[in-house]
């Protein structure tokens, strides 16, 4: 039992490394999902720095085990 999701914090913004430690794809996949919609928008803080919002990144989570995300 890994627990990671449990670090997410309840408010907040998550850095690209952070979400990737959490969510088991590769950066060029993460990116095309979000601009897919699959994955969570990003929020734009400075002109070169990206984050997400921690609360959707704790609903991505939640809703990929609810899947049974081990899959593949």
């Amino acid at each position: 039992m890994s627990g990671d999701h449990m670090n997410i914090p309840a408010t907040g913004f998550l850095r690209l490394s952070q979400v990737l430690a959490l969510i088991p794809v590769g950066k060029s996949s993460w990116w095309r999902g979000c601009k897919s919609g699959r994955y969570p928008k990003p929020v734009k803080l400075a002109p070169r720095t990206t984050a997400w919002r921690a609360e959707d990144i704790a609903a991505l989570v939640e809703s990929l085990g609810d899947k049974g995300g081990n899959g593949q």
